[in-house]
């Protein structure tokens, strides 16, 4: 197989890593984001120049703009853009503070939105490409205790989903990726919980704060980096990747529940139409 370019955010650890790792092992190349470039210097220097590491946090927005720009500039065709970077914030909605809030929907949402629109000009003119978004399952369920982390998520789906209609006319293709719990720092490391407040001791959204200590998940990481790997060599690109059985049930029962909601009220739905309709 030719060897290919991609532009991944977030390498330093989890599911980024794990794809970076492979696809350089593959003779790929990768741009990789990070916020510490210490992160990835042993990649570096295994790899030299089949990894060019750059500096961002995608919460700098014009700081994403000049690092896509710069990617495609020093790499030429850049094959796969991956949205990676992103993380967890878990707590009651009344528990979280505004700069927490603000910060989960910058990372995950808004720093995924910009580096798709950076990457567009670019894809396009190369005449087509793939964008990958990595979100979850909590992307179409929910659990309490989890509302900001599943706003970013929900999100970013409509953004993508939409978006894949809207650039399919230049041969640049959209997957979502909707892991169920890996086996990664995700709980351990990277999730960040609010401040708890007594009155919500006990009650289901209490249920987070033991996320650290929960039981390991179900994902293996390598596996899930290499169906997402391979999903990019597809055509068509399938719109959503479900990884794990965990991730397909949650979603099977979340969607099915949904539409038995809509299913019972078309007959309410239409009585609010104009009768010229």
């Amino acid at each position: 197989m030719t060897a290919r370019t991609w532009l991944i955010t977030g390498v330093s650890s989890g599911l980024g890593r794990r794809m970076t790792e492979r696809l350089l092992a593959d003779g790929d190349r990768v741009a990789g984001t990070v916020r510490d470039p210490d992160a990835v210097a042993d990649l570096k220097s295994a790899y030299g120049d089949q990894l060019w590491p750059a500096e961002l946090d995608v919460t700098d927005l014009p700081g994403v703009r000049r690092v896509v720009d710069e990617a495609f500039e020093e790499l030429g065709r850049i094959d796969v853009v991956v949205n990676n970077a992103g993380y967890g914030l878990f707590g009651a909605a009344e528990e979280l503070s505004d700069e927490q809030v603000r910060h989960e929907i910058d990372t995950n949402m808004t720093g995924s939105v910009q580096v798709a629109r950076a990457a567009l000009p670019h894809l396009r003119e190369q005449g087509g490409g793939r964008i990958i978004q990595i979100s979850t399952y909590g992307g179409q369920a929910t659990h309490p205790g989890a509302t900001l982390y599943h706003a970013s998520k929900w999100g970013i789906e409509g953004f993508m989903e939409s978006l894949a209609k809207e650039v399919a006319a230049f041969g640049i293709e959209v997957t979502i990726v909707e892991p169920g719990g890996a086996r990664t720092g995700f709980r351990s490391g990277g999730a960040r919980l609010a401040e708890p407040l007594a009155a919500y001791d006990g009650t289901p959204a209490a249920v987070v704060r033991g996320i650290r200590n929960a039981p390991p998940s179900p994902g293996d990481p390598a596996k899930m980096a290499a169906a997402i790997i391979e999903s990019a060599g597809r055509t068509p690109a399938p719109r959503r990747l479900v990884l794990g059985s965990d991730s397909y049930r949650f979603m099977h029962d979340a969607l099915t529940e949904r539409l038995a909601e809509l299913e019972a009220q078309k007959e309410s739905a239409a009585t609010t139409d104009s009768p010229a309709a």
